[in-house]
């Protein structure tokens, strides 16, 4: 049990919130599972993990970028343009639209890492160019269109069969959070990420060698949400240039919920999985109690009720650390 714990927990002041977000899931899956007939129909559970194993990727991506202190707003961009680039190389394929989507996120990645270190320009403003960037050169890919896969070469496998009656993308996804806990908790460079995130400039003098270090967080980052945005094309069967819209603003979500704080120095990757689970089951729920007829909520307030709930969560977060330090 304590290997397991330990995956979502790690030794510092923001433990108890991080803990908090493992209770608020389990809570939720215990309502639903009460109050839903189908809820924990293994249609349900496997369509459920299948859909949002694009957004646990992200936000694995964004977990690591926030430690140290950064951002990246160009996940939902390069999700959607390497959504593009692997449905246009499915024909050759199955393996050339799974590399040709991975690479153009890390393409992205690597830009965003170059610009940060080198050119010295904040993240926010940087990913935010690579963003429109981007969403743009998607577009010219695709023609302002959806791309269709081709469904001959298997390339359809990865986003839409399963693998010993697990969903393939959600053991890509769960693949992803070991190597990332492996990294965080028991490699140096997940020291050095701590450390940046604590203070860029401290890090530099003890002999870290920080624009490395940064530069392989943002390539990570890119190269997840090409991850991404190759299931998103193998499991909608298209490459969907217009797609991504917001998908960074859920990574972000993610990561807070899960207790790393948005200054760096801290976080959890296991944690984060549980934030993004979360927040994906606010909208399982929510899509359960339209089926009653209870309630009948578009999914503009679908969007309004998660931001609210994000709100709370975050707000009572604070709370507990703040409680927690105080003792």
């Amino acid at each position: 049990m304590q290997p397991i714990l330990r995956l979502f927990l790690v030794k510092n002041s923001g433990d108890l919130a991080r803990f908090g977000v493992i209770l608020a899931l389990a809570g939720l899956i215990l309502f639903g599972a009460l109050r839903y007939e189908n809820f924990l129909s293994p249609y349900n559970i496997l369509s459920f993990l299948r859909y949002n194993s694009m957004f646990a990727l992200i936000a694995l991506g964004m977990a690591f970028v926030i430690i140290t202190g950064g951002i990246d707003l160009s996940v939902g961009g390069t999700a959607a343009m390497a959504s593009v680039v692997a449905a246009l190389l499915s024909p050759y394929h199955w393996a050339a639209g799974l590399a040709g989507g991975m690479a153009a996120g890390l393409a992205v990645g690597a830009l965003n890492g170059f610009i940060i270190t080198k050119m010295r320009i904040q993240p926010f403003i940087a990913t935010l160019a690579t963003m429109l960037a981007a969403y743009g050169t998607g577009l010219l890919l695709a023609d302002n269109q959806s791309v269709s896969v081709s469904y001959d070469t298997g390339f359809t496998v990865i986003g839409q069969d399963d693998f010993l009656g697990f969903p393939i993308p959600a053991w890509i996804a769960l693949a992803a959070y070991v190597l990332g806990w492996l990294v965080l908790q028991k490699l140096p460079i997940g020291r050095h990420i701590l450390a940046i995130g604590d203070g860029e400039a401290t890090a530099g003098l003890m002999g870290l060698k920080v624009e490395r270090a940064l530069a392989g967080v943002y390539l990570a980052s890119g190269t997840l949400a090409g991850l991404a945005g190759v299931i998103l094309a193998s499991q909608f069967g298209a490459g969907q240039p217009t797609e991504g819209v917001g998908w960074e603003l859920f990574a972000i979500a993610s990561v807070v919920v899960g207790g790393t704080l948005l200054t760096g120095g801290s976080g959890s990757v296991g944690a984060t999985l549980a934030g993004a689970l979360l927040l994906a089951m606010v909208f399982n729920i929510l899509n359960f109690e339209n089926g009653l007829g209870w309630i009948s909520l578009s999914a503009y307030w679908q969007s309004v009720i998660r931001g609210a709930f994000l709100l709370v969560v975050v707000v009572l977060q604070a709370k507990l650390m703040a409680r927690h330090r105080s003792t």
